[in-house]
């Protein structure tokens, strides 16, 4: 979720093969179009014009369980978008991984509280498996990976 132009999605692509399949799922129009001629490239990419925290929208253009997810929104919601889509779509016993931006969640506080706030509404749905900070190269951004089981 959060696909953009295809950059990460394109790695992720790489990375299952021809074994896995990729969802890229945008809620921008323009890029989406952009995202399009790089899944049109890539035969095991499909991208997917929605917005993440109406999965209704959407459901119908997935398998009924997935994998993995990954989650790379700013959006002052993205926990919460985060753990309905796994509570509707990961695999139990899988992984999702969440690129936390702070910052858009909330600008007058510490992106450090902002992080033990994340961590503290993910465990009461997910286990947490690691979790690290980004920067320098991504100033207030933190990478989180959870388990459904």
């Amino acid at each position: 979720m959060g696909a953009s132009h295809g950059v990460t999605a394109k790695i992720i692509s790489n990375i299952v093969g021809s074994q896995g399949f990729v969802f890229c799922l945008d809620i921008s129009p323009e890029v989406v179009r952009k995202l399009v001629l790089v899944c049109e490239k890539n035969h095991n990419m499909c991208p997917i014009l929605a917005n993440a925290l109406l999965p209704a929208t959407y459901e119908k253009n997935l398998p009924k369980q997935v994998d993995v997810i990954y989650q790379d929104i700013a959006q002052k919601d993205q926990v919460e978008i985060f753990l309905m889509n796994i509570k509707q779509f990961l695999k139990p016993k899988c992984f999702a991984m969440l690129n936390l931006k702070a910052r858009s969640i909330d600008v007058t506080k510490s992106t450090e509280e902002i992080l033990n706030q994340a961590i503290e509404k993910l465990k009461k749905e997910v286990k947490i498996i690691s979790y690290i900070s980004l920067e320098p190269e991504k100033k207030g951004h933190y990478f989180i990976i959870v388990s459904n089981s």
